[in-house]
């Protein structure tokens, strides 16, 4: 048992864990963070970063292979996907000795082994107290005044088609390939499997895309969707929308599978099952507390991320909210603040951005125009084509479709949302979060002076639109 009490455990060291860990050293706490692998996460390790560096290289290899449409001209290029993939890994590497360092700089104990939560003993009157196990067998308690969890969570499986980690892929299998297939069959058209898809056919991959709901994207917009098809097929994605696979569909062998589409059976070198993600809340001790969850397992909690023990907290992926790493860092943080007496805002999800760095990007914050209609909102949607911005033209002449999206509740003339598609919109949107948090209006979005030229050009452009001031557009 450990001689220290601390003010507060963290179970997860992934964004949302070490965020918050910083951020309860900050106020003094004495904090320990346990993490069964390593310190990062799913965001570091197996999610945003390194798919972020892959997208990248992508973009590397689309310019160059488009480097004629600006006059230069080169007559090939080989792309070397082991340096690709040691790119990648020296990324990683250099974030997570950065993270290891926070932990150093802010007196953090860290514990690498499985942290499960036990209940009243007489260590302690409440549940609560960390057992810490090792590899070796070893185990360890942390009594504690507070507990974070914050898990994270794993990628889905289909019941008929397990991971095999060979032909059957899951994300985090796809990112540690030695070589890259001819021919990758992606099921499920949501964020994660689009982006492979994006990138994939950016290194000449045939990429086959399955998604069993009636069009990718469901979170977004029907437009945004049907332009990001429109943009993925252009550069050669095929697209099979409502096709539901079933296990008669499947067939996999030692170096394909072969998938019945369209009453067409059309052979793979591996398939990337995409269709979400599972959260890691069992075998970690929660039937030793109060802690309710949901019926996909996700951990209840209320406004502040308060679960039903009053002392114990969660965030990021396993409580189900938005998925995504910096909402997992504002849920970590609010949950901290709140329990330490900081005074932390409700989080509004409304207001949280939302990226999918596919070529074209895709952003957006809050509701999309189908979404305010489906909720009987009184609402209107106003657009300006990124044509119409100079900046955007010389990004790329070719790229014509890409257009942001302000959405208007017509009862109160609020904006409830901004929907965007195309060159760096997932900067665009850092703009449009602060406007929102403001509670700005489209005549101070539109009256707020943009550098010429820049893609930001298009946020004055709508503001003034709304207001019937538009000046090119």
């Amino acid at each position: 048992m450990s001689e220290e009490q601390y003010d507060l455990v963290i179970l997860g060291g992934g964004t949302a864990g070490y965020v918050s860990a910083i951020r309860a050293s900050q106020l003094g706490k004495k904090v320990v963070l346990v993490e069964k692998s390593l310190l990062g996460g799913t965001c570091l390790h197996k999610g945003c970063i390194p798919t972020k560096a892959l997208l990248k290289s992508a973009e590397v290899a689309r310019t160059v292979n488009d480097a004629s449409d600006f006059g230069i001209d080169v007559d090939s290029f080989k792309l070397n996907f082991k340096r690709i993939q040691e790119r990648k890994a020296e990324i990683v590497n250099q974030m997570f000795q950065g993270v290891n360092h926070l932990m150093q700089h802010n007196k953090i104990d860290v514990f690498n082994g499985t942290g499960r939560i036990l209940g009243p003993s007489i260590f302690s009157p409440q549940s609560g107290t960390v057992s810490v196990e090792y590899e070796d067998g070893e185990s360890e308690l942390l009594p504690n005044n507070n507990v974070l969890i914050s898990t994270g969570s794993t990628p889905a499986e289909l019941p008929f088609l397990p991971f095999d980690h060979n032909v059957v892929l899951s994300s985090d299998d796809i990112l540690t390939i030695d070589e890259l297939p001819q021919s990758l069959a992606i099921i499920g058209g949501g964020v994660i499997g689009l982006e492979f898809a994006s990138l994939m056919t950016d290194f000449n991959v045939e990429v086959t895309v399955i998604e069993a709901g009636e069009r990718i994207v469901p979170t977004e917009s029907k437009q945004i969707a049907k332009t990001l098809k429109s943009e993925l097929t252009e550069r050669g994605v095929n697209f099979f929308e409502n096709t539901q696979l079933t296990e008669e569909d499947v067939t996999v062998e030692d170096s394909n599978i072969k998938l019945q589409l369209n009453q067409e059976t059309i052979t793979f070198d591996k398939a990337l099952v995409s269709i979400g993600r599972s959260p890691n809340t069992s075998d970690i001790g929660l039937n030793n507390t109060k802690i309710k969850l949901t019926e996909k397992n996700h951990i209840i909690v209320n406004d502040f991320q308060q679960t039903e023990d009053k002392h114990i907290y969660a965030a990021g992926d396993c409580i189900g909210q938005l998925q995504l790493a910096h909402v997992g860092s504002k849920e970590g943080i609010t949950a901290i603040d709140h329990m330490f007496d900081a005074s932390p805002i409700a989080i509004d999800y409304s207001k949280m951005p939302k990226c999918i760095y596919t070529e074209p990007e895709v952003a957006s914050i809050g509701h999309n125009i189908d979404e305010a209609k489906a909720q009987n909102i009184n609402a209107k949607a106003i657009k300006v084509p990124f044509k119409a911005i100079g900046k955007a033209v010389i990004e790329n002449v070719q790229q014509q479709k890409g257009f942001c999206e302000v959405v208007i509740d017509k009862d109160n003339d609020a904006v409830i949302g901004i929907n965007m598609i195309g060159p760096h919109v997932t900067e665009l949107i850092n703009e449009v979060s602060l406007f929102q948090f403001m509670n700005g209006s489209t005549l101070e979005l539109g009256l707020t002076t943009h550098a010429h030229p820049s893609l930001s050009e298009i946020l004055m452009e709508l503001g003034l639109k709304v207001e019937n001031r538009a000046i090119h557009v």
